[in-house]
């Protein structure tokens, strides 16, 4: 289960030792965390990692399958989980130590700075692969952090991108070690924690407002002609 520390000016949120999928009570802790940290007194960032072979495995498709009347509302709160990272009037960093797929890749791409683990592990958008096309707004939250290019490939052809990959094709800033990696992604975020926090997060919102707009809408989160996933 997910769980939050903090080191002077950083919170370290850790989403877990599995393979992290969004289900509805890890959604809402991580909502529980993000409040305590906006609730926080500044100077202070956030970086987001995970322990063992997964940062996050993306949706819950389990429990997709299993109520299915629900997706709608499920899949926008995903999205509202984006759209806090993205808006966040704070720094955030992801210290992607494993695999990093799917939802669980959008979460990365949400934050805005990503160090990952050079040895070890992929990340991934397989939405193509596994027949679940992109929402709106999940494809407007990907063409707005990526490169046109790097977006149409990893959207495209579902390329799993280890650490050197992903560097040259600018999804993450850094690479590093697994001895590394932490130290890296809290000393990013504690140079940025003095940023003013009102400035940086109306910056946020004015750079991604159509995007946020998307990620927000509670009444039609799937698109025109959304549907439950085939497979």
């Amino acid at each position: 289960m997910p769980s939050l520390q903090r080191n002077e000016d950083v919170f370290i949120l850790d989403l877990g030792d599995t393979e992290n999928r969004f289900s509805p009570d890890w959604v809402a802790d991580l909502n529980l965390f993000l409040d305590e940290v906006e609730a926080a007194p500044a100077p202070r960032a956030l970086v987001t990692t995970a322990t063992g072979k997964f940062f996050s495995n993306g949706l819950d498709l389990e429990w997709v399958m299993a109520n299915p009347t629900q997706f709608p509302g499920y899949v926008a709160s995903v999205q509202n989980l984006y759209a806090r990272f993205l808006s966040l009037p704070l720094p955030t960093v992801a210290a992607i130590q494993g695999h990093c797929f799917a939802a669980g890749a959008m979460l990365a791409l949400a934050n805005d700075f990503r160090v990952m683990r050079a040895d070890r592990g992929f990340f991934c958008l397989p939405e193509v692969d596994i027949r679940i096309p992109f929402t709106p707004a999940m494809a407007a939250l990907i063409q707005a952090r990526l490169s046109k290019k790097s977006a149409h490939e990893a959207m495209t052809t579902g390329r799993r991108y280890g650490g050197g990959d992903a560097l040259e094709a600018d999804i993450v800033d850094a690479v590093a070690d697994e001895e590394t990696l932490l130290p890296t992604a809290v000393a990013l975020a504690a140079s940025l924690a003095g940023k003013p926090t009102e400035t940086l997060g109306l910056i946020k919102e004015r750079m991604y407002v159509q995007t946020l707009e998307l990620l927000r809408d509670r009444d039609n989160p799937l698109g025109e002609g959304g549907s439950l996933p085939t497979s």
